[in-house]
């Protein structure tokens, strides 16, 4: 019998939301509610033409735009096949085995794979009224903290903490642990903050700060993310990267995307539009549903016996929405905001069962 390294033979799978049901609605991966721009899709197109040759490894082209609407230095950014490739190559840099990388209790968990991958450590620091908690963060840091992640806007939670913490955690905890700061979600919230109190945190060469197309701009089947990183942390992770990892496709759309910062506005505006609306009508059924700054919504049960009952139902209705119980939020269902009659349906089948 062939076996694996002992470390991956004992790791679990990486689960994904259970979409078994294809004539089923899915308001399970965040994805989203919205074409992408029409500018992404002729650009696609187009390179598809080029598609016998090897993409651009350097992603000269996206990186410039990148820089260019977020005023950034584009020597400073490394693009991924999604975020997901980005986490992964930051953890196998600078954590291995007997290190440990900081999680919050309900962070992004293919943190936690990718420190298994790694053969690190993965510790979760307690959060408060299911928001980021700086000070159980540096708390939780000890000598073999390798890695701090902060997820922010948190996924699965959808709250939000301000920049003003985010730079106290830095200033705060040791030089030699690397901050990552995952804002995937961080469109839908910008309008909050100003990103370049973030972004200029990679300036101190301890801090990487990770986005993505996937989410805002509607590019998730393209798998692009980035990141702003030092120059020295962005030497090591590159090593790492699979070569030409973007392809020649997913880097036109997600030049072009970039490029209409208009289409990528009205579509959180349109997002959030629907998830306030949804949110208001949920809690006036009596479910607690935290402030959400993404594209969707925690939906907080009595108990994770109505949570089952209320996701069973919605299942029959063939709409699914991702159980919570491998977060340890067992009572709570997440739900991506989809357009206005779907969500409409959400409310009419948990309102069903509820009264």
């Amino acid at each position: 019998m062939i076996s694996p390294v002992a470390h991956v033979g004992e790791m679990a799978s990486y689960e994904l939301a259970a979409l078994q049901d294809l004539e089923a609605i899915s308001l399970a991966q965040n994805e989203s509610a919205f074409p992408m721009s029409p500018a992404a899709v002729t650009a696609g197109r187009s390179a598809l033409e080029q598609s016998t040759l090897y993409p651009d490894p350097d992603w000269s082209s996206l990186r410039q735009s990148i820089a260019n609407n977020h005023k950034l230095d584009p020597s400073g950014i490394l693009c991924g096949a999604g975020s997901m490739e980005l986490i992964g190559c930051i953890i196998r840099a600078y954590a291995g085995p007997g290190d440990t990388v900081v999680g919050t209790e309900y962070g992004y968990a293919f943190v936690a794979t990718a420190a298994n991958q790694a053969c690190a450590i993965h510790i979760k620091a307690k959060e408060g009224n299911l928001t980021v908690s700086v000070d159980e963060i540096l708390s939780t840091i000890d000598k073999t903290t390798k890695i701090v992640f902060v997820c922010n806007p948190g996924n699965p939670t959808g709250t939000l903490i301000p920049n003003e913490d985010i730079l106290r955690l830095r200033s705060t905890m040791p030089d030699n642990v690397l901050l990552v700061i995952d804002q995937a979600y961080a469109e839908f919230a910008d309008h909050h903050q100003h990103p370049q109190e973030v972004f200029q945190l990679a300036a101190r060469g301890d801090t990487v700060v990770l986005r993505t197309f996937s989410k805002a701009y509607g590019l998730a089947g393209t798998r692009v993310g980035w990141g702003y990183f030092p120059s020295n942390i962005l030497l090591e992770a590159r090593k790492l990267l699979n070569p030409n990892n973007v392809s020649i496709t997913s880097q036109a759309m997600a030049t072009a995307a970039m490029d209409d910062q208009e289409h990528m506005a009205s579509v959180v505006t349109k997002t959030t539009t629907i998830r306030d609306k949804f949110t208001h009508a949920i809690r006036n059924l009596g479910v607690h549903v935290p402030t959400s700054h993404t594209n969707f919504a925690l939906l907080q049960f009595d108990s994770p016996q109505t949570a089952q009952r209320i996701d069973e139902a919605l299942k029959r209705n063939k709409l699914i929405l991702r159980s919570m119980g491998g977060y340890g939020l067992s009572n709570c269902l997440r739900a991506t905001i989809c357009k206005q009659p779907t969500m409409d349906r959400v409310v009419a089948v948990i309102k069903g069962e509820l009264q």
